[in-house]
């Protein structure tokens, strides 16, 4: 089923990446993406989209344009719906958001319901195109909020949060039952977000006081006291690797330096993931030339997350 998506602007490329865990990507715009889904309602793990729609159609950013598309889609319904409208900022359309939404009500057979809508046809305009469509599902922004790491039971500082957390791991593809690994899992965000989408989730850290952390915020979840450099797993048994790598000099590890354990962790890593998965990694240096050694760099991506730190996400496969 081809869908449309209304993206988060939270990050100009992490939206889109994600998507790839649902389906295949056809089309982008800022803020937007078109995708090939044989799964719909599997886009309801995504963290960076706001709207999930079925596509209808696109059209030229114009009044005429829309217009056209509406009458050629002759939509009926009858159920009660209501006409919105979206326009991304740096979009070019010559009417404003209101009318495009008159011209929604106007241009579908059937009754229209502000109030109380049964059904949500939403025009969003980025760029140079308007996409059309009918939202199928809306993403629960407020279920990662209720997963804030102040909220656990264990809370250490410098902790990525759960929507973060939850977008690479789906940039991981990793699907439901089949089984994650994080050898510097520190209190569990990434694992808690794999887990709420039904993964299999294995832990290890170094520093037995962040794996009791886990244990209370993950109880009863599989985890370790092991050095990432040398964890006891077989080869090629796990489906997909997510780890926020550690960095500063308060972070407790056995290697002698940070390059050293860095390399020694990509090399494990490369061990025991299955053939043709991906890790996926974050540091907050370049680290880039390191990882090139055991894996092929599919993606790149930077995440600012303040004024002295940036994220740099490695898709390694």
């Amino acid at each position: 089923m081809k869908l449309l998506f209304e993206l988060s602007g939270e990050h100009p490329d992490l939206p889109v990446a994600e998507l790839e865990c649902v389906g295949t990507v056809l089309d982008r715009r800022a803020q937007v993406a078109v995708a090939e889904c044989p799964d719909p309602l599997a886009a309801g793990r995504l963290a960076l989209t706001h709207v999930v729609m079925e596509y209808l159609g696109e059209c030229e950013p114009t009044r005429a344009a829309f217009a056209d598309l509406l009458r050629d889609l002759a939509i009926t319904t009858e159920k009660p719906f209501v006409g919105r409208g979206k326009m991304i900022q740096g979009s070019r359309m010559d009417i404003e958001r209101l009318d495009l939404e008159r011209l929604i009500g106007t241009l579908i057979a059937g009754p229209v319901s502000l109030r109380d809508p049964v059904e949500e046809y939403r025009a969003v305009v980025s760029e140079d195109r308007c996409y059309f469509g009918r939202v199928i599902l809306r993403i629960d922004r407020g279920g990662f909020d209720a997963r804030n790491p102040m909220r656990r039971p264990f809370f250490h500082p410098g902790v990525m949060m759960p929507r973060m957390a939850r977008a690479l791991v789906n940039i991981s593809l990793v699907h439901p039952g089949e089984r994650v690994y994080d050898p510097f899992c520190g209190t569990g965000g990434i694992l808690l977000e794999a887990r709420e989408i039904g993964v299999r989730i294995l832990g290890s850290d170094f520093d037995p006081a962040m794996v009791d952390g886990y244990r209370q915020n993950l109880p009863g979840s599989d985890v370790l006291i092991a050095d990432a450099t040398a964890v006891p797993i077989c080869d090629g048994a796990l489906d997909s690797v997510v780890t926020d790598l550690p960095y500063g000099q308060s972070v407790r590890i056995r290697a002698e330096s940070m390059d050293e354990l860095y390399d020694g962790s990509l090399a494990e890593i490369r061990r025991i993931l299955r053939p043709g998965r991906r890790a996926v990694v974050v540091t907050h240096r370049d680290i880039t030339p390191i990882a090139a050694q055991h894996f092929t760099v599919l993606q790149e991506h930077e995440q600012r997350v303040h004024k002295s730190l940036t994220r740099r996400i490695l898709v390694l496969g």
